[in-house]
């Protein structure tokens, strides 16, 4: 400023330097079919969409999707090839049976309801999501009930996503209705996206058949996803089993209509055969039987019938049950988004998400035990799965915080993956702010003081191990520390960060001596 003109001059000065900011670390990015997607008139079909809540969610994409079922007897499918069913392949997607008793004169008979119409997850994974605390988050809609689920418009949405820097989590619920080889396909590109592409967020895997326990006759479900996985980012990962089974659904929204035609009068023929005996009940299932086999009917209609049904015909309410339980059969990743967002802001990113435990949920599909959870936690590949299970008086546990990459001492757990990823990206946006500076020991102090003081307040909060603050972590910058002078020439400034994240207390040895009497 140049003085010329008399008067007063206020100059402004800084009184404190730049800081580092800290990133969010806990907004995933769901990808999934939706009812609608659409901001007033505009389409958000393939756009990243940030939302706050669930109601958000049903505002701008819509509701749940009706399952249609057919009844048959049940058959199990025991000699087909294990996980090769799927939305992309020509038979329904591998999902659990939903399998239910009927008393007949010559014995009981098991019969199955079969989903004819495509399996869409992602409206009950956000019901999941947001049940266990979940908050900010993107959604993009590949597109609406009436479209196939296939896994080109997968990875398609994950290119989008490249275009968004603040998701940290990635999940895509839908994988698990595709066959083995589309699955393992879409989770590999998801694995390179976070760890090659973008290496600021981690995904969340669903193991694809894992409602089913690891001696199935169809095949063990967690080796075939180690099989499938690759070897590559694989601390940008984490994996989760078994299923759950949830509360997201409850048989009052289910009815009759949500099977075939032809199914609904097989239903009326089973419920005829249970009333047996009672006239009264007999009549009134053949006066009602011709409404509730027509297909043209009232919302208003469907419910009147239906309650009165539930009156009549016990077997009817096990039906509804059954198609609750069926819905009810979710892939956990949602839920882990949930609950690691609920640690994040309870605790901090260097907090393992374990120990945690899942709401919505009534329990696990496969019941894990000490034992069977030894190869989920330390494989000999390294490729470690994290179970849940169920624990007396505490519910259902994440009870595992370990990524796919099991065997590097350094990326072995998920919290210190993510705390470095936090790390990382805040340090990253800091110093952008030095671009074109002087590349000279002024900047440099500027630069390495910027980061100290950032480490130092994570040390102060427990999310750095160590005495001393020099023991938590170093930061160098300079000449002759991290620079040569053909760097300097070429334009660069290196920095280097060494930190101490807190590990988790995996493993709790407890030694018990006995003071004997002394002679």
């Amino acid at each position: 400023m140049s003085y010329k003109t008399p008067g007063v001059y206020i100059v402004e000065r800084s009184a404190f330097p730049n800081s580092v900011v800290q990133v969010p670390t806990a907004v995933p990015a769901f990808i999934g079919h939706t009812e609608t997607a659409l901001n007033g008139s505009d389409t958000l079909r393939n756009i990243p969409t940030r939302i706050t809540s669930l109601f958000e969610f049903q505002t701008y994409f819509g509701g749940p999707p009706k399952p249609v079922f057919k009844l048959t007897p049940f058959a199990p499918r025991l000699d087909e090839p294990p996980y090769q069913r799927g939305a992309d392949t020509s038979l329904p997607a591998e999902l659990p049976p939903a399998v239910f008793d009927v008393q007949e004169p010559d014995g009981p008979q098991s019969y199955e309801l079969t989903q004819t119409n495509e399996g869409y997850a992602l409206s009950a994974a956000m019901a999941l999501f947001f049940a266990n605390v979940g908050g900010a988050c993107y959604v993009t809609s590949i597109g609406s009930y009436d479209e196939p689920i296939q896994p080109d418009a997968m990875l398609n949405a994950l290119t989008r996503l490249e275009d968004e820097a603040e998701p940290t989590m990635v999940v895509i619920p839908e994988t698990t209705r595709l066959s083995r080889d589309g699955s393992a396909n879409v989770h590999q590109q998801m694995i390179r996206h976070c760890g090659a592409v973008m290496k600021s967020r981690m995904a969340i895997l669903d193991i694809h058949g894992g409602y089913l326990p690891r001696d199935s006759p169809r095949g063990d479900p967690v080796a075939c996803f180690r099989d499938d996985c690759g070897n590559r980012d694989l601390s940008y990962a984490a994996a989760y089993y078994p299923w759950l089974h949830s509360t997201v659904h409850d048989d009052s929204q289910f009815t009759y209509m949500n099977l075939e035609g032809e199914s609904r009068a097989q239903l009326m023929t089973l419920l005829l055969g249970e009333v047996q005996g009672h006239q009264d009940r007999i009549d009134e299932l053949l006066n009602i039987a011709p409404d509730i086999l027509s297909e043209d009917q009232t919302a208003e209609t469907t419910t009147t019938l239906s309650n009165t049904l539930r009156a009549i015909a016990p077997l009817y309410v096990k039906v509804l049950g059954c198609m609750a339980r069926y819905m009810n059969s979710l892939p956990p990743a949602a839920a882990i988004a949930g609950a690691i967002t609920s640690v994040d802001n309870s605790r901090g990113v260097w907090k393992a998400p374990a120990n945690v435990s899942l709401a919505s949920v009534a329990a696990p599909m496969v019941v894990i035990d000490s034992e069977q959870q030894q190869d989920l936690n330390v494989p000999i590949s390294g490729k470690a799965v994290n179970a849940i299970r169920p624990f007396t008086g505490e519910g259902t546990l994440i009870w595992g915080a370990r990524t796919l990459d099991g065997n590097s001492l350094d990326w072995r757990y998920i919290n210190i993956r993510r705390m470095m990823i936090m790390i990382e990206e805040s340090v990253r946006l800091a110093i952008e702010a030095y671009v074109f500076e002087p590349n000279d020991a002024n900047t440099w102090v500027a630069v390495r003081s910027m980061i100290e003081n950032f480490l130092s307040s994570l040390w102060r909060q427990g999310e750095l191990q160590g005495a001393k603050l020099e023991d938590a972590f170093s930061v160098r910058v300079g000449l002759g520390q991290t620079m040569t002078s053909s760097d300097i020439i070429e334009g660069r400034m290196i920095v280097e960060i060494a930190a101490a994240p807190v590990r988790p207390a995996e493993f709790i040895v407890i030694r018990q001596s006995l003071q004997m009497q002394e002679s």
